[in-house]
């Protein structure tokens, strides 16, 4: 058991890490325009920035218990501390966009372990009865670095430049990194035999998967290719449900597909975030590149969507109950559908108070989403199936949201070519096509949780602490 001098740090320092990783998340959409104008790329394909870290943070999800177990918490959370601020410098020097690409995996794999072991850490070191309030505690930042991100990453776009995005992470992390050293329990676990095939399967699969879809979305990569790229990630899943099937203690359990609410809410997650996952990246780049907006007034756009979501932490805990997870996923399916449909009616003459109110809907809607399917994939594990099941939805989460912004980038790209001229009416309209497909998409989940049965979730009718991320 740490001292109680630790004990009373190692929430902040926790807390420190996740936010370092949700304000990143959220402060770099806001600048993608001028950071495209400065690699002398265009604005509407930079989505490899976004897509480059969610795939490197899910595919080092699996991982991050096991090297943290081998390899200590200290240790692990130290590099993961030092790979993020490191990321983040490679990224502020990068001058071309494959150069800041790369640096993007690199802080993709600092983010990918910020959280995961940070939470394994309070788990180890602290009794059970003090684990609620310590999580809660940690979880805190996890709103604040949505909150200011949007407004602070168009702010010094202005006062300065899109690099400073970048480097507001490296005295963070330094502060970060030595009270790593000092308080970070070096707490180690099990050394669990690790499904290294099973890991190397599924991670092809998902990598080569997604880079496929990219190619054939955006015509980035020749036909031939796309087509090599997506059988060949498609037989690696396969080779990985096959390897699942006969290993002893596989990297994720077929078995949790047997677990209804798990199957529903997994699969779930995988469609509708497709929508969700591309509004942060399409929503300012709609703003500034399609209504001219400022980047610090677009960031401020973006505000109500995370008041929105705070104000849906208390909505969801009433409408559950009454109604029940069949109920409210589908509808709340339907509505989050066409809450983003809706933005293919805006365009330069839409009053503000309505664009506000727009994305202040959304917010809400989003969040009762994830809460709800969070909480109905979960609710129902045991302890033999949580850990695998918690890390597999992480891994959805995170896969859903990259090839929601590819799609929605491919669907951009597709709409602009299809114009006479580019101009800024054409633009526009790219996007209000883009989003009525994106939300069309999102609106066709609905059919994988009328699948549900109406008693399915009762024994946790009231959400669980599931995060939207």
């Amino acid at each position: 058991m740490p001292d109680p001098l630790t004990q009373r740090l190692l929430p902040w320092l926790v807390a420190v890490g996740f936010f370092m990783q949700t304000l990143d998340t959220t402060i770099l959409n806001t600048a993608l325009p001028a950071m495209a104008y400065s690699l002398h790329e265009p604005p509407l394909r930079m989505q490899s920035v976004v897509v480059a870290y969610m795939l490197t943070v899910a595919l080092l999800i699996p991982a991050s218990g096991w090297l943290a177990d081998r390899f200590g918490t200290r240790c692990v959370f130290m590099a993961a501390i030092v790979l993020f601020s490191l990321g983040s410098l490679l990224c502020a020097l990068s001058a071309t966009l494959q150069q800041l690409v790369a640096a993007r995996v690199v802080q993709g794999v600092g983010g990918a372990l910020l959280l995961p072991v940070g939470r394994l850490a309070i788990l180890r070191a602290f009794p059970k009865h003090q684990l609620l309030q310590v999580l809660s505690f940690v979880t805190v930042p996890g709103l604040i670095g949505p909150l200011i991100g949007p407004a602070l990453g168009g702010w010094l776009v202005e006062v300065a430049s899109w690099h400073w995005v970048f480097l507001v992470n490296l005295p963070v992390g330094i502060i970060g990194g030595f009270a790593t050293w000092r308080f970070m329990p070096a707490l180690v676990g099990e050394r669990a035999r690790f499904d290294w095939p099973g890991f190397i399967l599924f991670g092809a699969g998902m990598v080569l998967v997604s880079l496929a879809l990219q190619g054939l979305g955006e015509h980035a990569l020749p036909l031939a290719s796309s087509l090599v790229l997506l059988f060949a990630g498609l037989a690696a899943m396969a080779g990985y449900w096959l390897h699942a099937a006969r290993s002893p203690a596989p990297l994720f359990h077929r078995d949790l597909f047997r677990i209804q609410t798990y199957a529903i809410g997994a699969l779930g997650n995988l469609f509708a975030r497709l929508g969700s996952g591309a509004m942060p990246f399409m929503t300012p780049l709609f703003l500034q590149v399609g209504l001219g907006f400022s980047p610090s007034r677009a960031g401020l756009f973006m505000v109500p969507t995370v008041l929105g979501a705070m104000l849906a932490k208390v909505l969801v805990g009433v409408v559950i109950p009454r109604w029940g997870y069949r109920h409210v996923l589908v509808g709340n399916t339907l509505l989050l559908g066409l809450s983003i449909a809706s933005f293919a009616l805006s365009g330069p003459y839409t009053p503000d108070g309505l664009l506000l109110l727009q994305l202040a809907v959304f917010g809400v809607v989003n969040s009762v989403q994830f809460s709800a399917m969070n909480t109905l994939a979960l609710g129902d594990l045991g302890p033999d199936t949580a850990s695998s099941g918690n890390s597999l939805l992480s891994v959805v989460m995170q896969l859903s949201m990259s090839l929601g912004v590819a799609a929605a980038a491919a669907l951009l790209a597709g709409f602009s070519r299809q114009g006479i001229a580019p101009n800024p009416q054409h633009v526009v309209t790219a996007f209000q096509s883009t989003y009525a497909c994106v939300g069309l998409l999102s609106m066709l989940a609905a059919f994988i949780f009328l699948q549900l049965r109406q008693a399915d979730g009762d024994r946790h009718p009231v959400p669980l602490d599931a995060t939207d991320t």
